[in-house]
């Protein structure tokens, strides 16, 4: 798995006076992130073309104006030509493809589908929700703001919400959560994202 400790730094803003963590425009600020870093790796990696992501990133846009969000993942392997019946199987390899270059990799959880939602942690961090929504990452496990845990197809779009979620707790309560970010297959990423997010 892999963990976020916390950093060395206190908040440079202390936790009662502290802003908001993110915008809107913060939002799509981090899933451009996201979009951007995900499409460059998967063309370093010569798993997708430059043709494939730029039709992908397409209807990732698309999806998103519709308020349906889309991974980008499985916008390359729809645009790619895959069944169906194999886009899990080919967003198990992308995913694999992108968690390589990450240190440690995220290892993937069989049993997260099963895990409750964090309700009160959305409601309480609603920007945050509003985050994993865009980047189709669900935060699967809440320990007291202590520890946290999300998990995603996309190792990229994870450690980019872990990142916003200790910012965002740090801030609240002037503590570093320890984030943990792992991998989940698609279909339990699919129940996942409809169960948090209602798509």
């Amino acid at each position: 798995m892999i963990h976020f400790a916390p950093p060395l730094r206190a908040p440079a803003t202390p936790a009662s006076t502290a802003p908001p963590v993110l915008s809107h425009c913060d939002i799509a600020q981090v899933l451009d992130s996201c979009i951007e870093q995900t499409a460059d790796a998967l063309v370093l990696s010569h798993a997708a073309s430059q043709t494939d992501v730029f039709l992908a990133i397409e209807a990732v846009r698309k999806a998103h104006m519709l308020n349906r969000p889309l991974e980008l993942m499985e916008a390359v392997a729809r645009v790619q030509g895959h069944q169906e019946d194999h886009i899990g199987s080919i967003m198990r390899i992308l995913g694999d493809t992108l968690a390589v270059a990450l240190i440690p990799i995220p290892p993937i959880i069989p049993f997260a589908g099963k895990l409750i939602a964090p309700s009160a942690f959305y409601e309480s961090f609603d920007q945050i929700h509003k985050l994993a929504r865009a980047l189709l990452t669900p935060v699967i496990f809440v320990e007291d703001t202590d520890a946290i845990g999300v998990a995603s197809v996309n190792p990229i779009a994870a450690t980019l919400l872990a990142e916003k979620i200790q910012e965002a707790v740090a801030r609240r309560f002037d503590i570093r959560p320890f984030l943990t970010i792992v991998r989940i297959e698609y279909d339990a990423w699919t129940f996942l994202t409809h169960k948090h997010f209602e798509l």
